[in-house]
């Protein structure tokens, strides 16, 4: 059993998140003692590893509260994972054609800003509405 201060050493997370996590359900299972110091078992790290990692991938906390759900009965729950799982993959290929074309307008910009010999062509540009 570890205690909230070194949990949050291990896995690099801060002791208001470990709370936050178990104020909003996400960790419902942790011990207390008779004192009311939270006791982390290893299976509780192995969840907040789990949230770690999903949040790492863009799931949201309501996501993520689903895929703790799904993780408690995996073989049923596969067809849950997969729609959720391709739902953020499409956004994130949304969000990635979003900046690809970002990057090619700032690009262009840049270009024509080494080119230009007048008024900044970038500059010109952020006053347009």
């Amino acid at each position: 059993m570890y205690k909230i201060g070194k949990v949050a050493h291990l896995l690099a997370i801060s002791i208001d998140t470990l709370r936050y996590y178990e104020k909003i359900q996400l960790l419902t299972s942790i011990k207390r003692t008779s004192g009311g110091v939270r006791l982390y078992s290893d299976d509780d790290l192995l969840r907040i590893q789990f949230i770690q990692h999903a949040q790492k991938m863009g799931f949201s906390l309501e996501d993520i509260k689903q895929l703790l759900c799904f993780r408690d009965a995996p073989t049923t729950a596969k067809p849950q994972v997969r729609e959720l799982v391709g739902e953020k993959l499409t956004e994130i290929e949304a969000h990635i054609e979003k900046l690809t074309s970002l990057r090619d307008e700032l690009s262009r910009l840049v270009e024509q800003c080494q080119e230009s010999t007048g008024y900044c062509p970038i500059l010109k540009k952020f006053e347009k509405p």
